[in-house]
């Protein structure tokens, strides 16, 4: 188990740049949410960005606590190619004051040109007119929930954050890379020339690695430059 759990560790911490850092060319809608797991026996939060036409993960992050500050460090990651936010933008999660606060912290930290609006789907049923428009796009996160969970529950929870966090990062490599999708006809969410070489599972993983390297190195030359 322990050995395992070592191999985890060394691929996500060599693929998560390249998974962080890759331009997935998100559109205009996004949509949120969290969900949580257990870290000893304690809860602890996961928290989504989804690009709504793609359904690629474009933003995440692991908390112990179910606050603002966790979930800026995933709108930031989710916002990382954006120079502005784009015209006719959406913004949509549930009633939580934490995806409010964001918002208003990129105003105020970048200006106008990060000005956005959180549309609110609140409840479960549709008692209102927003709630009847978005309710598609807030069915589509909890489904990615209900997706993610279904790999965490075999775990029985985590002994600390970063194996969490480990576990998180190789999961959204493989749902955003890896996996077929029904509603792409079966293939991969983002489509990697060189991932499609591989004849294997394990192959792709290796190639992913060395993705992951290859981010780390131009990352270093950038900072150095």
């Amino acid at each position: 188990h322990q050995q395992i759990a070592n191999y985890c560790k060394t691929a996500a911490i060599c693929i998560k740049p390249f998974v962080d850092n890759y331009d997935y060319k998100a559109g205009t809608v996004y949509t949120a949410d969290e969900t949580y797991i257990k870290i000893r026996g304690l809860k602890s939060f996961v928290w989504f960005i989804m690009d709504a036409a793609s359904r690629s993960i474009i933003g995440y992050r692991i908390s112990s606590e179910r606050d603002v500050g966790a979930f800026i460090l995933a709108m930031r990651m989710a916002f990382r190619h954006l120079t502005k936010i784009p015209e006719n933008f959406r913004f949509i999660a549930d009633g939580y004051s934490a995806y409010i606060l964001a918002a208003q912290q990129f105003l105020r930290e970048y200006g106008n040109d990060f000005k956005f609006k959180i549309t609110q789907v609140i409840g479960l049923t549709n008692d209102d007119e927003v709630s009847r428009e978005f309710r598609p796009f807030k069915q589509m996160i909890e489904r990615l929930n209900r997706t993610y969970k279904a790999s965490y529950r075999p775990t029985n929870g985590f002994d600390n954050i970063d194996g969490a966090g480990y576990d998180l990062a190789l999961w959204v490599a493989y749902y955003n890379f890896l996996r077929p999708h029904k509603h792409a006809g079966y293939k991969v969410l983002n489509e990697v020339e060189m991932l499609k070489g591989a004849d294997n599972m394990p192959g792709k993983w290796q190639l992913l690695i060395f993705l992951g390297q290859q981010t780390i190195r131009n990352l270093q030359n950038q900072a150095s430059a």
